[in-house]
């Protein structure tokens, strides 16, 4: 009887504790496109219930924003989850095992094409450019917005800098571009709630309203309503840093309708303690003293300034210190009813 060289038995265990289960460069060892896209957008938290992120509504109320770090262990734990699935039994496990590594390169490219899927190019393309990108992947931060801005402005742009930029500046220019970093993902979680993710870790944060052209408008001060002096170029007339409020004059029997004769003497009569305000010589010149420019929204460093527009003097306590007090330790200990 003839000896075979190998059996089934033999062949199926050599299979099974081959480190590598596949050959390297064996092409069925990548992963097709769909599960690459699927499990990219999983790492940008595309598919997350909201819940998982925001677990109470406390942590976020309403006109706030939070800044945070993704936790790069939480995200590949989310994607060993969902891979799970697929892992019927020891084989599967092995094999996904002896590739996670090679998985999780892949997609720390695979993250920068999640945002250009999103805006609907096609897979092929944002591929080459997320592949195009050799740079190591780096820290991801991001935000959760909840604010009426964003049921108002949906489309509003997002700008993240590594460094603190003064303005005026234009955002498309060459140095200015060279501070910013790449938008990883940016949707509209609910009429009122957006989030982003960065790559890398920003100083400076910018929501802007979209530039749809030029716009025309006056705003509320109090109970009345005015417009910022302006420039014959366009820019608002600063004192200590501050603009020169002009109160708008309406109608006495309706407040929503403003006087443009009256308010047009207003902004002339400004020159008198401003000569660098516009003079009123025309339409022109009245047209750039309404100017309603989009709004910008700064946010930087890790002071929260809204109230007082001051910084907070927080004086430093050493916990430890206190705790290893003698009065505050028995006091402590009293309470909890430990020896």
């Amino acid at each position: 009887m003839r000896i075979p060289v190998t059996t089934s038995r033999a062949v199926l265990h050599e299979r099974l504790i081959h480190p590598a289960q596949e050959a390297t460069l064996q092409p069925e060892g990548d992963l097709p496109p769909y599960m690459e896209s699927f499990l990219a957008h999983l790492r940008c938290l595309v598919g997350v219930p909201f819940e998982y992120l925001v677990p109470d509504e406390r942590l976020l109320p309403t006109e706030s924003i939070r800044f945070f770090y993704l936790d790069r262990s939480w995200t590949d734990r989310l994607v060993d989850g969902a891979v799970a699935v697929g892992q019927i039994g020891s084989r599967e496990e092995a094999h996904y095992q002896a590739r996670a590594s090679v998985v999780a390169q892949l997609l720390d490219q695979s993250e920068r094409m999640v945002r250009p899927l999103q805006r609907g190019e096609d897979f092929v393309t944002a591929k080459q450019e997320s592949d195009a990108n050799a740079e190591e992947a780096t820290v991801v931060t991001g935000f959760v917005l909840r604010s009426s801005a964003v049921r108002g402005w949906p489309h509003m742009d997002v700008r993240a800098y590594d460094a603190v930029l003064q303005e005026p500046f234009t955002a498309g220019d060459a140095q200015v571009v060279q501070h910013q970093l790449p938008l990883l993902r940016l949707e509209v979680l609910s009429p009122s709630v957006m989030i982003g993710l960065f790559e890398g870790e920003p100083r400076m944060v910018i929501l802007e309203e979209p530039h749809h052209g030029v716009q025309f408008g006056v705003r509320h001060r109090g109970s009345a309503l005015a417009v910022p002096l302006r420039d014959p170029t366009g820019h608002q007339v600063l004192v200590n840093n501050d603009a020169v409020p002009v109160t708008v004059p309406t109608r006495s029997a309706h407040r929503d309708v403003v006087r443009v004769a009256a308010l047009r003497d207003a902004l002339q009569a400004a020159r008198a303690t401003h000569p660098q305000a516009v003079n009123q010589t025309g339409a022109a010149a009245f047209a750039i003293s309404v100017l309603d420019p989009p709004w910008r929204q700064h946010f930087e460093g890790t002071e929260d300034h809204a109230d007082t527009g001051e910084p907070v003097d927080r004086t430093f306590v050493n916990v430890t210190g206190l705790v290893q007090q003698a009065g505050l330790l028995t006091n402590v200990k009293l309470i909890l009813g430990v020896p």
